[in-house]
């Protein structure tokens, strides 16, 4: 038996022997196929009569699972879907198992749905809340609770998944003023510095957690529109000789950085992503994590613009580079503004990361 099928068959046997449990599972160790197999054998118990159902915060997971059931010939005749926006939309006492897939997406309004839910819960998650106090922590405690975990490391340690080098290039905030802010009666032009200083003396004198959250949402945005992580980012691409791909912050930038990128305005998209998972590229440019099950060989070299302080987000992209052989060795970019939020943002995006695997490097 593989390590992968160990594991596979640990968490399993967790999920079985508890009525309610969550299981943290890293990327490439196959927690779809966990949550299939959990369904296939309490279906089997109960003679396929038990009413199932699953849940994730995107549509596109729920193909993930229609493609492994096919994959590995588990029936999933009958199973519901639904997103976490609408799940209080159903009737709780209309099932006997849900499954919450990234139940870290877990808020307080869908305790409308749980506490009155009295059959079999399990959630899956490549990225169990940090912080048990937080929102997310609070409601995972509570109804699904963490019972196994095998993180990313444990995943490269045992050869499961590649191994890992990640650099942060830091770097200043520019004092040009190359900004252009339009107000409704007049036009100036500022620069990173000054405009990162505005926004954050904005949040300081927020009068309220409502207006900080704003204050602190219009710095992020802008400050993922300064051009200096731009420039450098585009340079540091093509500097790159291995098969690369760049995690940008808009549309617009995917297509200023990148002669071919992979977004939902580009008509080509597909195409280029074809091209780049065939060799026939080899720098490819894209916004969001790519969807759930697109795999890309040979993918040697990753940048990411922006860390927003989420480690999920961060934890989704340097997974794109974590399929190579175990013999191999991934390096992964972060672009970071030395002196500002986002230093705070890259720290807690890394912190699940073994350190002795993370560089620091000034710009």
């Amino acid at each position: 038996m593989s390590k992968r099928d160990q594991i596979q068959k640990d968490a399993l046997n967790v999920a079985l022997n508890n009525n309610r449990c969550g299981l943290g599972i890293s990327m490439g160790v196959g927690k779809t196929l966990i949550g299939l197999n959990y369904l296939n054998h309490l279906q089997g118990k109960n003679m396929g009569k038990l009413r199932v159902l699953v849940v994730a915060p995107k549509l596109s997971i729920f193909e993930s699972w229609k493609n492994d059931a096919k994959k590995f010939n588990i029936g999933i005749e009958g199973i519901e879907f639904t997103t976490y926006l609408s799940l209080n939309k159903h009737n709780n006492y209309d099932y006997d198992v849900v499954i919450l897939d990234e139940c870290h997406s877990l808020l307080t309004n869908h305790v409308q749905f749980l506490e009155g839910f009295s059959g079999r819960l399990l959630g899956l998650t490549g990225t169990p809340p940090r912080y048990a106090d937080s929102e997310k922590g609070r409601m995972v405690n509570q109804f699904c609770p963490m019972k196994f975990t095998y993180i990313t490391d444990d995943a490269v340690d045992d050869e499961i998944l590649n191994d890992y080098r990640i650099i942060v290039h830091k770097m200043s905030l520019s004092n040009s003023n190359n900004i252009r802010v339009q107000l409704k009666d007049k036009e100036f032009w500022t620069s990173e510095m000054k405009n990162y200083a505005y926004w954050t003396e904005r949040v300081y004198e927020a009068n309220s957690p409502k207006q900080r959250q704003i204050s602190s949402v219009m710095r992020m945005r802008a400050m993922m529109d300064f051009k200096t992580k731009e420039a450098y980012g585009k340079n540091l691409l093509n500097d790159i000789e291995d098969k690369c791909i760049i995690f940008c912050n808009t549309q617009d930038q995917a297509d200023r950085i990148c002669e071919h990128s992979y977004h939902s305005k580009n008509p080509d998209s597909e195409g280029n992503l074809d091209l780049f998972g065939n060799d026939h590229i080899t720098k490819l440019s894209c916004v969001m994590q790519l969807n759930e099950g697109v795999n890309i060989p040979n993918l040697r070299a990753g940048i990411i613009m922006h860390a927003y302080g989420n480690e999920r987000k961060s934890n989704q992209r340097i997974g794109r580079l974590l399929r190579l052989n175990p013999t191999e060795t991934a390096i992964v970019h972060i672009l970071c503004y030395k002196d500002t939020v986002d230093e705070k943002w890259v720290e807690e995006a890394l912190k699940d990361l073994d350190d002795k695997k993370i560089k620091f490097f000034d710009v």
